[in-house]
């Protein structure tokens, strides 16, 4: 038996040196070793044996297993190997045909104003803060001199999770918890991004749209540093061509107040179609903190100036890229965003 077991593990050894391929070996494995192999049919006859015997021959039972198992190791490893030096020197694939594309993303035409706002705001020395989406009705409406009955509530109409909790119309309540935080040290100077929420959907609205507004307060801030920060970043954003105009406006939180408008981007201010044959599109709100949200916040009013302003991402993206309806920013239509 322990010669039929020598020469199992010959055979098997130069089936395996002479083995092509994967498949060639995987056969011999069975062949050999398998339930139904030629080292278990040899292995089935050991009862026959006597005590003394069946050790000795199970010892060299199990060096033939070993062995035979490591030549098919061994010869496996090195016909993968070689199949993968054919596959390098181009045998097994045509390295003329051309490659799997690979697809690359971008960045969404609203990540990238808001970027470039972020990084001129920054250039300034401002600072970025950010802050809850679901806020209190104190923080977005009462802290910014919008008390429960004020009738300026209905051009925020938004939406109420219950009677004090709502999604916020704008990321000015941001301002307020930074106050809150900052009071009485100076100088405050931040912007802050972010998503709002009010009840407006068509062409130039959306329920969800962005913004990025700015607050600077410290000691003798005037409504000029308000126009010259304002009119720089027009400048910035839209071209060094770009004419602004302050226009008096009404806002709750803000005394006086101001729109600003630009120079129409289509036609230069000429007047157009865009504009309304104005020559001016309206772009963002602006004004000086109201001395109640500076008390309200721990500041005093008496002591301190502060400037604010608001504007919506999509409205300066719209008008930088010359897109017409605002829902295309939010269609995830790719023929759209690969333009970006």
């Amino acid at each position: 038996m322990e010669e039929k077991l020598r020469n199992i593990d010959n055979e098997a050894g130069q089936a395996i040196a002479k083995a092509a391929g994967l498949e060639e070996l995987n056969e011999i494995r069975v062949k050999y070793l398998g339930k139904k192999g030629e080292l278990t049919q040899v292995l089935r006859g050991m009862g026959a044996l006597s005590a003394e015997e069946r050790p000795r021959i199970g010892q060299v039972a199990n060096e033939v297993r070993a062995s035979i198992d490591n030549q098919l190791s061994a010869r496996t490893a090195l016909l993968k190997e070689e199949a993968k030096g054919l596959r390098l020197k181009g045998e097994g694939i045509d390295v003329t045909l051309p490659g799997t594309p690979v697809l690359r993303g971008g960045k969404h035409p609203l990540t990238i104003v808001t970027e470039e706002i972020q990084t001129f705001f920054l250039g300034l020395g401002f600072s970025i803060a950010e802050g809850p989406e679901i806020e209190t009705d104190y923080y977005n409406f009462e802290a910014l001199n919008l008390p429960k009955d004020h009738p300026a509530r209905d051009m925020q109409d938004t939406f109420f999770i219950s009677e004090e909790t709502l999604l916020r119309t704008h990321t000015s309540p941001v301002q307020v918890r930074t106050m809150e935080k900052t009071a009485p040290k100076l100088p405050v100077k931040i912007i802050v991004p972010g998503k709002v929420y009010r009840r407006d959907d068509d062409a130039t609205h959306s329920p969800m749209f962005s913004q990025v507004e700015g607050l600077a307060i410290d000691r003798r801030i005037t409504f000029s540093d308000l126009k010259g920060t304002l009119d720089l970043f027009l400048r910035e954003m839209f071209g060094p061509k770009t004419k602004t105009r302050f226009r008096p406006s009404y806002f709750p939180f803000t005394e006086p107040s101001a729109e600003v408008d630009i120079s129409c981007v289509m036609c230069g201010g000429q007047g157009c179609r865009v504009c309304s044959h104005t020559g001016w599109l309206e772009i963002l709100g602006s004004g000086m903190v109201h001395p109640r949200v500076l008390e309200v916040s721990g500041y005093n009013s008496e002591e301190v100036t502060g400037f604010a302003f608001g504007m919506g991402v999509e409205r300066i993206t719209m008008l930088k890229y010359g897109i017409d309806d605002l829902r295309v920013l939010f269609e995830n239509d790719l023929r759209f965003l690969r333009q970006f």
